[in-house]
């Protein structure tokens, strides 16, 4: 299962989110820096409103979601890369998960301390970006003196990296993250084996007050985070509360809808936080949709139908025949399969087809 480790400075509001996300009470939440010291982990289940349709459709009263898996990462401070507060271990933590969401304090409160004394969400990921590329600096250097032995013996394998490695240094020297290093997919591949901490995928959260949230694109913190991660770092930004996340945990579905309708969001933020992740992950889901049950399926993207068929058994892979494909929204619109057939929308795919997302599916093997 793959891992997004939830990063941050100190009293950032991690340790809320990641007990949001879980549902649970795992992590200590206190108003101090480094309350969290080893990481906490937990299964999170991704929304999605598609699954309860393909219910009805199958009239089943079983739902199985997809699920993904939460780090609850220590804070870092300014001098990690040295170091300083908790940095060694810090980076490994990160070191050690699939992507990153960088929770980003966007909310004035004097009764909660910032670890910088102020509240500027831009210089905080300034902080904790500068501490990730200064670490991948010295990694890509120290390996690339490595190299350089094999490199005098001829040996081409070494010579490649060295090359994708210079290029990766040259960006990191500017500033930038390795994410934004312009490699082939060839030079993706060999990049891959340095575990490079801002090769990482990465979503930031805008940590808001409860009585933002409905307003949060208005606030002044949230529209500085959008522009600057947009521009300098390629990536999205989404808006969370905390607060209002952990007082959600208690309450029933029902009591929690009502809870957020009063507020004037339709959503929880935490739902769109994984649905985001989920994504940034290369994740996508198919789903199978019977009497026993409707459960959704996690591929990556890409992925052809007999790798799809052996994430439920590798027997499905092995002896893979064809694949019974019809997508959601047809189903959905046509209400049943023996309509999406009728129409000609329910189809027979071979061993190249791609499946997509909302694929609903049922395959034919024989081993």
């Amino acid at each position: 299962m793959l891992r997004a480790g939830i990063v941050g400075l100190p009293n950032v509001g991690k340790s809320t989110l990641f007990n949001a996300v879980t549902r649970t009470r795992k992590a200590e939440a206190a108003n101090y820096p480094f309350c969290t010291i080893d990481p906490n982990v937990g299964i999170v289940t991704v929304p999605d409103a598609r699954l309860y349709e393909l219910q009805k459709i199958a009239k089943t009263n079983v739902v199985i979601p997809a699920a993904i898996e939460f780090v609850d990462i220590a804070g870092l401070v300014k001098g990690a890369s040295q170091g300083e507060g908790l940095g060694n271990k810090f980076l490994t933590h990160i070191r050690e998960v699939d992507a990153i969401v960088q929770v980003v304090r966007c909310f004035e409160d004097e009764d909660v301390l910032h670890v910088s004394g102020t509240v500027d969400p831009v210089r905080d990921i300034e902080v904790i970006n500068t501490e990730l590329i200064l670490s991948d600096l010295d990694s890509v250097k120290k390996r690339r003196e490595k190299l350089q032995k094999d490199i005098k013996r001829g040996e081409k394998p070494a010579a490649a990296e060295d090359a994708v490695l210079a290029k990766i240094e040259v960006v990191l020297d500017s500033g930038k993250p390795a994410l934004l290093t312009e490699l082939s997919p060839e030079e993706k591949s060999i990049s891959a084996g340095s575990f490079l901490l801002t090769d990482k995928p990465t979503i930031f959260a805008c940590n808001v007050k409860d009585s933002d949230l409905a307003g949060a694109d208005a606030n002044p913190h949230v529209q500085k985070v959008r522009d600057y991660v947009k521009t300098h770092l390629a990536c999205e930004a989404v808006v969370i509360s905390a607060q209002i996340e952990a007082e959600l945990i208690d309450l029933s579905p029902e009591e929690a809808t009502e809870f957020l309708k009063e507020l004037g969001v339709s959503e929880s933020g935490v739902g769109a936080l994984i649905r985001a992740t989920y994504h940034l992950l290369g994740l996508r889901t198919y789903f199978t949709a019977g009497e026993k049950e409707v459960r959704a399926w996690t591929i990556h993207a890409g992925d052809t139908a007999p790798k799809a068929a052996g994430v439920i058994h590798t027997d499905f892979e092995r002896g893979f025949i064809k694949a019974e494909t019809v997508a959601y929204t047809d189903l959905v619109a046509c209400g049943s399969v023996a309509a999406a057939r009728d129409k000609g929308l329910y189809r027979m795919e071979g061993k190249e087809y791609v499946v997509q997302d909302g694929d609903v599916l049922v395959f034919k093997f024989n081993v």
